[in-house]
């Protein structure tokens, strides 16, 4: 049978594809499988106890109990779906009695105030993190952007993990560049060898907060610049919705249509990567004469930043552990035609 391609030139082009596939699949690995927390708790570090995850969660229980005492009230307050209002509830108080936070950072950034007893601060955030048994626990350092605040987080998080001996979660805010990320990642680098860790070890979470995290300077989706930059240590991107509507000239609100588009901006460029993505925190607060208000405002976010793509995000506030976990237990719900709950209980699994 006659052709007219030849058997050398098609060898030569289905080695060239192969090569795009090896490449691609390096650089796009899929999830890392495992569990994956629900949310990230942050904290100002000055104001971390010992006993804080079990704090959060009674006082999470107690705004519960006072505000809705049954699965009617709460499905009431938050709009819970009525076939499974009863089974969350059980499982919200569950949680929170059992295992109330799945991840936790120490803030050294937003929130902080004791910056002139940093180095204190830092060995004590060490000790917390070797007492509490969490799932996640870690230190959010300062960000890069002047050499000064540069100087101070890169002592800070030399200090913790000097003192600690292992990697915590570490999460990075104020990104604007991959040099940053580069920067970062060269410490990372260093601090493993002198201490003896295994290469990689040391891993990081991008704060994502200014448009230039989205796009780049040169108009390229930025995601897949700064993973790459990363050198395989990028495990999360975290989404301040307030501070990027801000950064754009915008009234902080978390479901603009600028926000969103930064969020889809994000889930195109980490796609595939095994980065996953967190939301950021809501901005009115469930305490004192606003906790019902608060907890309807942070279920609806927290919904919606599910139905975005986006299955985690921050916490800062105990009693929004009891509107997260109704949310979580709810989109469970929604997922599965029998009601498997207790499945979710403990954070989400990668599939």
């Amino acid at each position: 049978m006659r052709t007219t391609l030849d058997g050398a030139l098609l060898a030569g082009l289905a080695a060239e594809l192969a090569q795009f596939d090896a490449e691609r699949a390096r650089r796009l690995p899929g999830p890392s499988g495992g569990r994956l927390p629900v949310h990230t708790c942050l904290v100002p570090a000055d104001q971390a106890t010992e006993d804080l995850p079990a704090w959060w969660g009674a006082l999470a229980l107690a705004a519960l109990d006072r505000h809705a005492p049954d699965a009617a009230a709460l499905a009431g307050i938050i709009g819970l779906p009525p076939d499974l209002a009863s089974a969350v509830y059980a499982e919200v108080r569950a949680k929170l009695a059992d295992e109330p936070v799945e991840d936790l950072r120490l803030d050294f950034a937003v929130g902080y105030r004791a910056h002139d007893t940093e180095d204190a601060e830092a060995l004590r955030a060490a000790a917390l993190l070797e007492v509490w048994s969490l799932p996640s626990a870690g230190i959010r350092i300062g960000p890069f952007d002047t050499p000064e605040r540069y100087r101070r987080s890169v002592r800070t998080l030399d200090l913790v993990v000097t003192a600690l001996g292992r990697a915590p979660a570490l999460t990075f805010p104020g990104v604007t560049g991959r040099t940053q990320v580069r920067v970062l990642v060269q410490v990372l680098e260093v601090l493993e060898r002198r201490l003896g860790l295994p290469d990689g070890e040391l891993r990081f979470e991008i704060q994502v907060e200014s448009p230039d995290a989205v796009i780049d300077h040169e108009g390229r989706v930025a995601v897949p610049g700064l993973v790459a930059a990363g050198e395989g240590r990028v495990v999360g991107l975290h989404f301040a919705a307030h501070d990027y509507a801000v950064a754009c000239g915008l009234t902080p609100a978390p479901d603009h249509p600028a926000c969103d588009y930064a969020r889809h901006t994000l889930q195109v460029g980490a796609a595939g990567t095994g980065v996953w993505l967190s939301d950021g925190s809501a901005d009115l607060l469930p305490f004192g004469d606003a906790v019902e208000s608060g907890w309807r405002a942070h279920y609806a976010q927290v919904r919606r930043a599910q139905a975005h793509g986006f299955p985690r995000g921050w916490d800062v506030h105990p009693a929004q552990l009891v509107t997260r976990y109704a949310a979580v237990q709810t989109q469970c719900g929604l997922e599965t035609t029998a009601l498997r709950l207790p499945a979710a209980r403990y954070g989400l699994v990668e599939q």
